[in-house]
This record gives structure tokens, sequence and C-alpha cells, in this order.
């Protein structure tokens, strides 16, 4: 009888796989350049999402199991001089070619992704930008012209809301260490010009004195003369805006000329998880805004670790840095508005995003009139940031206080 129930159960369970590999799966168009980090990190992100919802039952549908499916297509779109037609090519070939059902995660760059948003009314595909496109015009789009753009939604955040988050940031400062000086250094590419600029502004409406402002080319491999003039001008901080991989030769020369002003911005090779090792631990001190939750391991919701373990036993290493969790979140935001329509049709799944109100691992996810997810420095009323300092080999979470791993420490040259 024990043999034959374990046969029974084994049959029941073959008869359930086989039903669940027959239905038609739900496509996920994927248009993201993956020779860079946001864009391979919000492949692996969508696809640990996937695994994990296909491993159990997937999306129900009509009474129907059916799997989701991913179809990644490189658009290049964060590639100096790639024109923006082979991001719009790529996402009319992930609708056309590869019949996808909705677009998650990209193109990345802002103009590509504004650009293909008439291609997403023209089709009628439900998207959700999860990485990149730091531009707010996007969702200013959706609301001047809902009727058009009302497929096109966002889960992660934007140049205003990560200078905003900066600047607390930077706010904490002043008030607990009386420093109010900063010298900006940005890497010459529209987006760090601009974000300078802007951080700059709002820096100085909060009372502090920018001391002075350096733009370098891509590639740059000598940011002395940066550091000797952030010196001289006794700067308190350092706020480097950069996506190249030099960064890390920045840091060094940083810690090696011992600066008093402590490196914090927008990094992208900081970011990562290996760039202590990268660095030979020069990274030290350094403060990175990897702009969403969960992005770097911290307390933040019940959710937030289970994600971190789960990309790690994945992929080998912890969250990447930005444009990761966002990407993960996006899967599972799509499949409980799937659910809710009980339906995959393009107009009934955006009214069940408008309508979404789930937690998740950078916080309670839900959607304003302009399609932008919902922000808040508690993670219990909105999607919260993630700036951290690398401590001791680990990034060590400090803001927002909601889920901090630890508090800012200071290097022995700076009192």
């Amino acid at each position: 009888m024990k043999k034959f129930f374990f046969m029974f159960l084994f049959l029941i369970c073959f008869m359930a796989t086989s039903v669940f590999a027959k239905s038609k799966p739900i496509v996920l168009g994927c248009p993201l350049s993956t020779g860079f980090l946001y864009g391979w990190d919000a492949e692996r992100g969508i696809k640990l999402a996937v695994d994990e919802i296909n491993k159990n039952g997937g999306v129900t549908v009509n009474g129907e199991k059916r799997p989701f499916k991913v179809e990644v297509m490189e658009t290049r779109d964060l590639e100096a001089g790639v024109p923006i037609s082979e991001a719009l090519l790529a996402v009319e070939k992930l609708i056309l070619e590869k019949k996808s059902d909705f677009i998650v995660g990209g193109p990345v760059r802002s103009e590509a992704a504004i650009a293909a948003m008439d291609l997403l009314s023209k089709y009628k595909k439900v998207s959700i930008v999860t990485t990149g496109v730091l531009s707010p015009g996007y969702n200013k789009r959706i609301a001047k012209n809902y009727d058009k753009y009302k497929y096109c939604f966002r889960i992660s955040s934007e140049i205003i809301r990560i200078g905003k988050d900066i600047i607390k940031v930077f706010d904490i400062f002043k008030k607990e260490h009386g420093f109010n000086k900063v010298y900006i250094m940005v890497q010459d590419v529209a987006h760090a010009r601009k974000a300078g600029k802007f951080v700059g502004k709002l820096l100085k409406k909060s009372g502090w004195k920018v001391v002075g402002e350096q733009v370098y080319p891509t590639g740059s491999s000598d940011f002395s003369m940066g550091l000797l003039k952030a010196k001289r001008k006794k700067a308190d901080i350092l706020f480097i805006w950069m996506d190249m991989p030099e960064t890390a030769i920045l840091l060094k020369q940083w810690q090696k000329m011992r600066i008093k002003a402590l490196p914090m911005g927008f990094m992208s090779a900081a970011e990562q998880p290996g760039f202590w090792k990268a660095t030979k631990g020069k990274c030290a001190y350094t403060i990175v805004d990897v702009v969403n939750g969960g992005n770097a391991p911290s307390n933040l919701t019940p959710w937030t670790m289970k994600f971190v373990k789960s990309y790690k036993k994945k992929w080998g290493l912890e969250p990447e840095g930005y444009g990761t969790s966002s990407s993960y979140m996006a899967v599972y935001a799509l499949k409980e508005a799937i659910e809710k329509a009980n339906s995959i049709n393009s107009d009934k799944v955006v009214k069940a995003l408008e309508n979404l109100d789930m937690m998740g691992v950078y916080g309670r996810i839900r959607f304003d009139k302009s399609h932008m997810v919902i922000a808040s420095d508690n993670p219990e009323k909105g999607a919260t940031g993630c700036i951290f300092q690398w401590q001791n080999g680990k990034r060590v979470v400090f803001f927002p206080k909601a889920g901090a791993t630890g508090k800012i420490e200071f290097p022995k040259w700076i009192k």
C-alpha cells in the first residue's frame, strides 16, 4: 500500500507538471543593454523572479496555471555612439517576432525608453521600466497624455527622487558633523553633468557651499588634480556621479592622498559586491547610492533578505546594484496584476496595476496617477531608497533608517 501511495503521488505530480508544461507561456520581453551593470543585473533579477514563480505553479489566468517565459534582446543603448533606433528595433522585434505579452526592464537609456513609448502605445503592450531611465520626463509624458501612454509604468526611481535622497544624507552630515562644503566630480556624459548641476542647486538651497566642480571624460585614469583642488578648498564631501569603472582609480588616489573630503555619490562600479576585492579595500568609507532597497543586504522588509539570499544562491553573489531588486519586483507586480485582472489583456492589466498595493523587497509597491512607483522613507508607506557605505569588506546600509544595518564611519584622517 505504501509503495502504491508513492507511485500514485508521483503520477499526480507528473500529470500536474505535464499540464503546466503544455500551458501557453506568458512571454516577458526584456530589452536590455546586457553588456553593462544596469542591464545584466536587471536580467538576473527578472530571471530569478520568473524561476521562483514558475517553480510555485506559475500565474493563474482563468483557472489555468501558466508559466512566465523570458525573452531578452540586446539594445546596446548604454554604449557610446549607438543610435536610439537600435533599441527601438529590439523592442519591436520582441513584440512582433518573440510575441511578447509584456515588456519588462528597459530600454535603459532615457532617450531610448521615452522614444519606445510610442511603440508600446502602437501595439498596446504594458511595460514596466525597472532600470536606468533617470529622466523624470518619462512619467510626465504619461501624465500629460494618459490615453496614449497608459501602458507605461515605472517601478524604480528617477533623478529628482535620487537627488532628494542624497540631500537627506547631506543634511545628516551638516546637522550631526557640521559639514557644509562640497566638491563635485562628474563624468562627461549628459546624465552625469545634469545630475551634478541638479544636486549642486539642491545643495545650495540647503545651505551648502559648492567649492568647485570637475568634469572628467569617460575613461579618465587620473583624478589627482580634482582631488588636490578639493583639498585646497577644504571640502567636507566629495560628491561623485560616474558610471565608469575608473572610479576605482579615483578612490585609490583619494585614499593614497588622504583627502579629508568623504567620497559619496552614484558610482556603478562601487555598487557591486566585488568592488572591495577589486580595489583591495581602497574603497573603504565610500558612500554609494544604489537607489532601491534590497540592492544591498538590509532588514528593510521581511522579503528583503529572502531576496538577497535567493539571488546569491542562484547567481553566486549578492544583488549587484541599481536595477536588481526593482527588476525582480516588476515580475511579481505583473503576476499580481494579471491574476487580479484574470487576464493578460493589456487594458485590464493596466487597471489592475493602477490599483496594485503589495509589499515587496523595498517596501510597499503602488503607482501614482503618472504610473510612477510611490516613494517613501517608510517601507510601510512606499518604495524606499538605499544608500550604503563600504566598511570592512561589506556594504553597510545606513539610509533610510528603516532596515539600516549600521552607521556612517570615518577614516582616521577625517575628524
